[in-house]
């Protein structure tokens, strides 16, 4: 998003004001002063990493006549899905829990025209972090003969993007200086001055998501290919003579 505004402008930020004496934060506004028409540029610029993680979900779903029975086969069945897990080296900081459900299930009789009652469902997911990208299949594989009625992602990640978000930090702030610039020449002004910057972390591509039933097969192909890092800044600039 581009906006050009006319000469006289002013650009305000809020800044925390410290809290002295217990006496209560205050926000204060700081104003910049512009002597001739300023230009607000959005841009967002983002730099292809080699994922080194990858996240994979696990669920096990039962059914039973009763609610108790239910969740007790779903409970002994996610516990040798996690012990699985653990054997084949996941740490249990990279397991966790993210859902537990359980309800009554119901069918619609056509001929009665009312529903009927079918028993309990229970489910209970997972997340899994893996550090060991390359051992994705693996572990899927073993998740489904542990157990695991259904499976999603991978969601390909970066551990530590902070060098990749620099570099398109760097391309953001070049990239809105020479647009800025093409406004500046367009209307008749020399050059331009910074005045203002913001920044917020750009959104990441779609992943991929996969959802399979559990069966005899043999270890799915996974290719993590590249992710994105980036950032998206928001610039004032004042064009000047």
């Amino acid at each position: 998003m581009n906006v050009f505004r006319p000469a006289a402008a002013f650009v305000a930020s809020a800044v925390a004001a410290a809290a002295i004496l217990n006496a209560p934060v205050q926000a204060a506004t700081v104003q910049v002063a512009t002597t001739g028409p300023v230009v607000e540029l959005t841009v967002s610029e983002s730099v292809e990493v080699e994922p080194d993680q990858v996240n994979v979900g696990a669920g096990v779903t039962t059914e039973a006549p009763t609610a108790v029975e239910a969740l007790r086969n779903n409970s002994t069945q996610m516990t040798q899905v996690i012990a699985r897990l653990k054997q084949l080296g996941v740490a249990e900081r990279d397991i966790q829990t993210t859902g537990i459900n359980l309800g009554a299930r119901y069918d619609y009789d056509q001929a009665a025209q009312r529903q009927v009652f079918r028993g309990y469902q229970a489910s209970n997911r997972v997340q899994v972090k893996l550090r060991e990208i390359d051992r994705a299949g693996e572990v899927l594989d073993a998740l489904v003969s542990a157990g695991a009625t259904d499976l999603s992602g991978p969601d390909f990640s970066v551990a530590d993007d902070s060098a990749a978000r620099a570099q398109a930090r760097q391309r953001a702030m070049a990239t809105a200086q020479a647009q800025a610039r093409d406004y500046a020449r367009m209307a008749g002004y020399s050059d331009v001055r910074l005045v203002q910057v913001q920044e917020g972390v750009a959104p990441g591509m779609p992943q991929p998501v996969m959802r399979v039933q559990a069966m005899e097969a043999a270890a799915p192909p996974i290719q993590p290919g590249m992710v994105e890092a980036g950032v998206t800044i928001v610039t004032t600039y004042e064009l000047t003579r």
